[in-house]
């Protein structure tokens, strides 16, 4: 196909008008692969694509085009600055009973003040898109909607032209044999800022046994470059094979792309009622069945993680008990098994008791003390000072919510950020009273694994 749509697809990001209008229409597919539609689609849409699979594996969502986008740099109000647009975009929006609700992807930056020059420069504080070609897999159907929001009153032809792209996608994605397979290797590693990452440690622990804190998450990167250009969709179906329990996301912002597979969700809300699941604590995986029911039980009982993981409990049901009604906790953790870490779990659910929505959650939950600490303010300060580097959009809520109010955030850690022929990898953990710093930063390269696997990457030692 040599045409690409210009009139639908360029409304981005002007002002909402009472002209405006969101046409929607889903067609029911056959089977088709998610990963292969994804790739399909950067033969029109290369750097306009986003990817999301929850980690029970029963919805799988994919964004090709931009319909509209939505940002924002703003310091104070950034989620409900995006909440409110699109809840004007939702009033304008134009659906038939068997048409499938428009998603809004995309995700917030940890830290709402852009830090500067730094692999983030791009990523804004908030960045959120509506699809032009939406593919969404559920209870066993394969569902591909277009979105097309416009101020033109004459918009049946280019509706129609936005027919024949998605008809182009669907066909290519069934008949063309993609290879996800990529063999790229690693030329250099470089960990950033080690001896900071020591040192802010150190000092942390000193800080927090001094009393200013009770616990603050210390991160560091990696930076990898590698013999050739990172292909988007090799990395995401590596990753999807590795890590099975997770979830998995991928957001495109211009020739960049955040991925990840992160075991922490933030928030979800379906039908009126709220989740959240409360993830602190980490031991590796045993080597042996025998070695890893061990070091579960070693988890279960040490003092260091179900302290830490008691923070997380402490905080989240506090936010659930303002806003849902009839909350659920467990007194006690259990074990959340990944391929290569354990986690302590609780999981929280409560029934939406007032009218809040999504991005009410997102704001209240981030961060979690599993990825600032506690007391938050002091320790965002703390981290501020000590870390020394950007986060983004690790360790920071991406995720989507529909037009009906549904939605899903998780935190995206275990995730990267590839340009190019460079990734840049991020992982951190939970500074205590008795932390130590070498144990810490060994704590760092396990989580670095999922990532580095998915890339080729292999641990020394």
């Amino acid at each position: 196909m040599s045409h690409k749509i210009t009139d639908a697809r360029t409304i981005k990001e002007v002002t909402i008008s009472p002209a405006t209008r969101f046409f929607t229409e889903t067609v029911e597919v056959g089977r088709l692969s998610a990963l292969s539609f994804f790739e399909a689609g950067a033969s029109l849409y290369k750097n306009e694509r986003f990817y999301w699979q929850n980690s029970e594996k029963t919805l799988t969502l994919v964004g090709i085009g931009h319909a509209y986008t939505l940002s924002n740099d703003k310091i104070a109000n950034r989620f409900m600055d995006i909440s409110e647009k699109w809840k004007q975009l939702c009033s304008a929006l134009i659906k038939e009973e068997k048409d499938v609700d428009p998603i809004l992807f995309g995700g917030f930056s940890f830290d709402e003040e852009n830090r500067g020059n730094s692999e983030w420069d791009e990523y804004p504080s908030a960045y959120f898109v509506v699809p032009s070609f939406q593919m969404k897999i559920e209870d066993g159907k394969t569902l591909i909607s277009i979105n097309m929001i416009t101020d033109n009153k004459e918009a049946a032809e280019d509706f129609d032209r936005l027919r024949e792209e998605r008809d182009y996608l669907i066909h290519l994605a069934q008949v063309e044999e993609f290879d996800f397979a990529d063999s790229n290797a690693i030329l250099s590693t470089n960990e950033r800022n080690k001896e900071q990452y020591i040192d802010a440690v150190e000092n942390v622990t000193k800080s927090i046994r001094n009393g200013k804190a009770d616990k603050v998450v210390i991160a560091r990167a990696l930076e990898l470059q590698f013999e050739h250009e990172i292909i988007d969709v090799s990395v995401l179906h590596s990753i999807s094979n590795e890590q099975q329990e997770s979830y998995h996301f991928g957001l495109q912002k211009g020739d960049s792309l955040f991925f990840g597979a992160t075991p922490e969700r933030l928030i979800q809300i379906q039908d009126g009622k709220a989740y959240s699941a409360c993830v602190a604590g980490s031991i590796r995986r045993g080597k042996t069945a025998v070695e890893d029911r061990e070091l579960g039980e070693e988890l279960l009982g040490d003092r260091k993680n179900r302290e830490e993981h008691q923070y997380v409990v402490g905080m989240i049901s506090s936010i659930f008990e303002n806003y849902c009604n009839e909350v659920r906790i467990p007194k006690t953790p259990k074990l959340m098994k990944i391929r290569d870490i354990q986690h302590l779990y609780t999981p929280v659910e409560g029934m939406l008791g007032q009218e809040v929505d999504i991005f009410t959650f997102v704001e209240a939950l981030h961060p979690t003390p599993a990825l600032g600490g506690v007391p938050t303010d002091v320790a965002l300060t703390i981290i501020g000072k000590e870390e020394g580097m950007d986060r983004g959009y690790y360790a920071a809520p991406i995720g989507w919510t529909d037009a009906a109010g549904n939605g899903e955030f998780a935190v995206a850690i275990r995730s990267s950020l590839i340009k190019g022929d460079r990734a840049y990898l991020y992982a951190g953990g939970g500074i205590v009273a008795d932390s130590n710093p070498e144990q810490e930063y060994d704590e760092t390269w396990v989580k670095f694994r999922p990532v580095l696997r998915a890339l080729g990457g292999k641990l020394n030692g």
